[in-house]
């Protein structure tokens, strides 16, 4: 099954000497979406949909895979290969920040000058968790959304730990967050993709402005989520009033509601 993304108009963004394509919908203050693993399939599409419907633009960077491409297990396999070998993302790389921050940070000035608003939301997911983390050290992103931050792989007890900042970038964004800016934190708890000790990093370095959203999805848990459930927004979500994963989303969109979509009105 593929996602034909008609509702979406593709185009691109360059930004010292680097080129993404980028989808774009609708009107108002900006939210850009990073895919998670394999690329932006219909689930992340749909994601943002709903993001599009609270009266935002959302901007779909195409960083990897095909957009509209539905998730398959080689496709995934194919995509994380090239993904982890890519300077852009410094996939292993813990006390410093993801390259491709740079280019993101381009993107939101871009997006905020065009569309308006307060600011701009960012929401990254697995692979990209992290990096709306990286785009605070500019003041455009005032809504940045974390769901399963993997990077980068704790291999290592201070790859668990690490939040993939640079020491600079960690001041700035604390500098943020005393500020008045939260960062909300998606993951489920038995995910080994995204450990305690990252969202503990999370709550140590950012104390009341960590918004930390954590799922149960340990063994005999009460809604019956698999132990290697990982995708909260996408590919895990269960779209039913009441449970966990509904009310993470819901509380996902209010985050972007609150901060961009009202004070703009």
């Amino acid at each position: 099954m593929t996602d034909s993304l008609e509702d979406f108009t593709r185009g691109s963004f360059s930004h010292h000497g680097v080129t993404h394509d980028v989808l774009r919908s609708g009107e108002g203050p900006a939210v850009i979406v990073m895919a998670e693993i394999p690329g932006i399939t219909p689930k992340v599409a749909d994601f943002a949909r709903r993001v599009r419907a609270l009266g935002c633009t959302v901007l779909l960077p195409v960083l990897f895979g095909e957009p509209g491409r539905d998730m398959s297990a080689g496709y995934a396999a194919r995509s994380i290969a090239g993904a982890c070998v890519s300077r852009e993302f410094a996939a292993f790389a813990t006390r410093r920040t993801a390259p491709i921050a740079e280019w993101l940070r381009a993107l939101a000035r871009y997006a905020h000058s065009s569309f308006g608003g307060p600011g701009v939301g960012a929401v990254g997911m697995c692979f990209t968790g992290g990096f709306a983390l990286g785009m605070m050290a500019d003041t455009e992103l005032i809504a940045p959304v974390l769901s399963q931050p993997s990077l980068p792989f704790g291999l290592t007890k201070k790859g668990k730990a690490s939040v993939q900042l640079s020491d600079e970038d960690l001041a700035r964004v604390k500098d943020r967050v005393a500020d008045g800016v939260c960062v909300m934190g998606l993951r489920f708890t038995n995910d080994m993709a995204v450990p305690d000790e990252r969202f503990a990093t999370l709550r140590r370095e950012l104390g009341d402005g960590f918004i930390a959203v954590e799922i149960d999805s340990s063994p005999g848990n009460p809604w019956g989520i698999p132990k290697r459930a990982h995708s909260v927004l996408t590919e895990h979500l269960v779209d039913e009033p009441g449970h966990p994963t509904r009310e993470a989303l819901e509380q996902v969109l209010e985050f972007f509601r609150t901060r961009l979509v009202e004070p703009a009105a």
